[in-house]
């Protein structure tokens, strides 16, 4: 009886160490606490008291045409660089404001980060900031889930919409079985693996992605074939030119920023885009998604299925272009043209 009660005894003094060394993630660096990284950017407080990081460019807010927010994607930031030109913001006579999503940058990190509170973020944003009781916002990539909550929980806020390579969730209960199963046998067999666990098992991801045995997500390992041709391009582009801000995505720490990331936008969610109803029924305004024909990192055929479910998105397939789309002038500029023009 002594030694089985010491064999349990030991057990769950292992099992103790494994969760708080592998499982349990370190507490985050939160910006302008005590050993924290310093504050930088203006920021504004939120109800729950957490605080939100943000950039405005463009014409002063109070004499702009348009006002536009810019949703950033995974391991990004409100100082993403996107190549809008002083030209086009003149004529069109836009104000910008990229934030840092919770977590991010200089942004406070939310332990309870789901798709409804992204969207209740970006609400306060704009209403701490005076934009009006309409504005339009723009996501990139895993940006999306934000921006999807938008349209669900404060649709009466939007002027028109454009998501940008937008990420999908492949458990939205609206794909038919055998669409995800195909589109998930798309993705390389180390991020399938990843998304499953930020799924199925949320609390292994802190373990997953830091563990050694296994391969776990392509981009943080530095995999450069989940990129086509276009975006291999742009990728070369930005190192010549680097971002002297990113080294502050990630600096509260990689699980409130990235992990967490992967568990909302890959978690159980209250709702999936086809039940969403359509936000300018006077046609208003417009809901733009903008997919690279190229794009290794979202399956097209997920997009284009949400599309011809919702008969009021405007899907634009872009020839030759892949996830970085946005970062072709071009292609900048079209979207932002017909966001703001229909």
């Amino acid at each position: 009886m002594l030694i089985l009660q010491i064999a349990v005894a030991t057990l769950v003094v292992i099992l103790g160490w494994a969760y708080l060394a592998l499982i349990k993630p370190p507490p985050p660096k939160i910006c302008g606490s005590l050993n924290g990284p310093p504050v930088t950017s203006p920021r504004i407080q939120l109800r729950d008291g957490r605080y939100l990081a943000y950039k405005e460019r463009g014409i002063a807010k109070e004499n702009a045409k348009y006002k536009i927010i810019i949703v950033h994607g995974f391991d990004s930031s409100k100082d993403e660089n996107l190549p809008i030109s002083q030209d086009l913001i003149e004529e069109l006579q836009i104000y910008l404001v990229s934030y840092d999503r919770a977590g991010y940058g200089e942004s406070v990190p939310h332990s309870k980060r789901s798709v409804r509170s992204e969207a209740l973020d970006i609400e306060e944003l704009a209403n701490k900031l005076q934009l009006g009781p309409k504005f339009y916002v723009v996501s990139l990539s895993m940006g999306a889930y934000a921006v999807w909550g938008c349209l669900n929980y404060i649709p009466h806020r939007l002027a028109g919409v454009a998501l940008v390579g937008p990420a999908v969730n492949y458990w939205w209960s609206c794909y038919p079985s055998k669409l995800s199963k195909e589109a998930l046998k798309m993705i390389i067999p180390q991020d399938k693996r990843t998304f499953q666990i930020a799924h199925y098992v949320p609390w292994l991801i802190n373990w997953w992605i830091n563990q050694k045995w296994f391969h776990t997500l392509s981009y943080m390992e530095g995999n450069m074939s989940i990129f086509c041709d276009a975006d291999l391009e742009i990728v070369k582009q930005l190192k010549e030119a680097p971002n002297p801000s990113q080294e502050k995505v990630r600096q509260q720490g990689e699980f409130e920023s990235l992990y967490r990331d992967l568990i909302v936008g890959y978690g159980k969610w209250e709702f999936d885009p086809t039940e969403i109803s359509n936000p300018f029924q006077e046609n208003e305004g417009k809901v733009h998604i903008w997919q690279g024909y190229d794009d290794r990192i979202i399956p097209r055929k997920l997009n284009q299925y949400l599309a011809e479910k919702l008969h009021w998105i405007q899907y634009h397939e872009v020839p030759n272009a892949g996830h970085f789309l946005i970062y072709n002038a071009t292609i900048c500029e079209t979207i932002l043209r017909k966001l703001v023009n229909g």
